[in-house]
């Protein structure tokens, strides 16, 4: 099965802070970066990306967070979404939630995976980071 996700940065933020190589958000970047998930992603996400990754509070590698993007932009796929008149908690994840109900219209296989579930509507395609890895599990 062919899994498409737009991840929004607090999984990404999470993962590589993270020290535990099973944590869930790991797992989803390294699946990520091996290919066996296709990340969606659209111009204000990727600017979102590179503004959050380069704060200096999280102290990463400007290399490091340009090849992470870099992987992602290439093995990924460029969506600019329709306006979907959603009001959300927290405007700023319109961007995401927009981009997977764009994709949505080609697949039932496109997820939008987050640590904030309580900022989203609730439903199926939605998830976080273990919800994705148990879905991808239960397709094998």
């Amino acid at each position: 099965m062919i899994c498409y996700a737009v991840i929004d940065t607090n999984v990404l933020v999470s993962a590589l802070l993270s020290g535990n190589d099973d944590a869930a958000t790991v797992q989803v970047v390294r699946r990520l970066l091996c290919g066996e998930i296709v990340p969606v992603f659209s111009k204000e996400i990727v600017r979102e990306y590179r503004e959050v990754l380069c704060r200096a509070k999280f102290g990463f590698s400007p290399d490091a967070v340009d090849r992470l993007i870099s992987s992602l932009e290439t093995d990924g796929i460029f969506i600019e979404p329709s306006a979907s008149g959603v009001t959300l908690p927290d405007m700023k994840d319109l961007p995401f939630y927009e981009v997977v109900l764009e994709k949505r219209k080609e697949t039932d296989a496109a997820y939008l995976v987050t640590g904030n579930i309580k900022h989203f509507p609730v439903r199926t395609f939605i998830v976080t980071p273990r919800e994705l890895l148990d879905i991808l599990a239960g397709s094998s």
